[in-house]
């Protein structure tokens, strides 16, 4: 049981999770206040928006429809995994549910199958919509998932819930069906709330439950190492130069889990744990944005110096 985040909470929140984050309008006053409770809180919820495109998706569930007013969730997932925040306070997002699975999600302890829908899950659960189809076809990229996984971590560690506090819409409310489909590609593994909730419980015992944010930009740099040169051409997304020494000294640092195994490419874990990095030392984070996935020469040499020096 906890009293809501505030907007800038909630925020601070996604983003000390280094999650990519869009205000959408007047996101922070934007709710259905007045329309029942909100609060206290128990957990997160997650959605499929069974839409395609981002900029249809979040309008709709921003704003709803003529039998469903908005706000439809607190904030979008978008298939790049940027989080778009479009409502805070009580949302149309989870309707009535199972006054069992409330109880598992209070306890943490896996849920039981849904099968009433007595309880109002509006005012008890935060609420993500992520953009998918939702036909089981439809392919959730691997971003998107980190993301989904983030953005809920993110809002378990500020009020020091563990990964059972994250479910899905299906868990809560009988005949619904989301998330679900192909991670990847068509074809692929099936997303799963467990595989969400492992992910999630990664990413909270990866960092204190109270993550540092210093008022000034630090400089990890220690005159006594000379870090390696930095790879001409490493970047998001390649395979080519190996991104297995930036992987190894992001663990190194503890912004990268050590059971993340180490590959060539320089693929969705890499890139949120250089985002990581990034928020913790801003000097290092290109000009203008809050979600930078890319190393380049300065930061790789001061990751280095804070992984190695002595």
């Amino acid at each position: 049981m906890a009293t809501p985040l505030s907007a800038s909470a909630a925020l601070s929140a996604l983003r000390g999770e280094g999650v990519n984050v869009v205000e959408v309008g007047s996101w922070r006053t934007h709710n259905r206040a007045g329309h029942g409770a909100w609060g206290p809180m128990h957990g997160v919820m997650i959605h499929h928006t069974v839409t395609e495109g981002t900029a249809h998706s979040v309008a709709i569930c921003r704003d709803g429809y003529s039998t469903l007013p908005g706000p439809l969730c607190h904030g979008v997932i978008d298939k790049a995994g940027t989080v778009h925040m479009v409502g805070w306070g009580r949302a149309n997002h989870a309707g009535l549910g199972d006054d069992d699975v409330l109880a598992a999600v209070i306890a943490e302890r896996p849920v039981p199958a849904d099968n009433e829908a007595n309880t109002d899950g509006n005012s008890r659960f935060y609420g993500f919509e992520c953009i998918n189809l939702g036909d089981n076809v439809d392919p959730w990229p691997e971003v998107q998932v980190e993301a989904i996984a983030r953005a809920a971590a993110g809002l378990c560690r500020a009020h020091g819930w563990g990964a059972e506090s994250v479910i899905g819409h299906h868990e809560w409310q009988p005949g619904k069906v989301d998330p679900r489909g192909p991670i990847g590609k068509k074809g692929g593994p099936a997303l799963t709330m467990a595989k969400i909730r492992a992910r999630v419980a990664e990413l909270l015992d990866d960092k204190p439950s109270k993550p540092s944010t210093p008022s000034k930009p630090s400089t990890p740099a220690k005159p006594t190492y000379t870090p390696p040169a930095f790879p001409k051409g490493l970047a998001p997304n390649k395979a080519t130069p190996s991104a297995k020494g930036l992987q190894r000294a992001l663990k190194a640092a503890g912004y990268l889990a050590k059971s993340v195994a180490e590959a060539d490419n320089y693929g969705p874990r890499t890139q949120a744990a250089v985002a990581k990095f990034h928020n913790a030392h801003p000097t290092y984070r290109a000009a203008g944005v809050n979600y930078d996935p890319a190393i380049g020469p300065k930061g790789w040499a001061a990751l280095h110096r804070l992984a190695y020096g002595k």
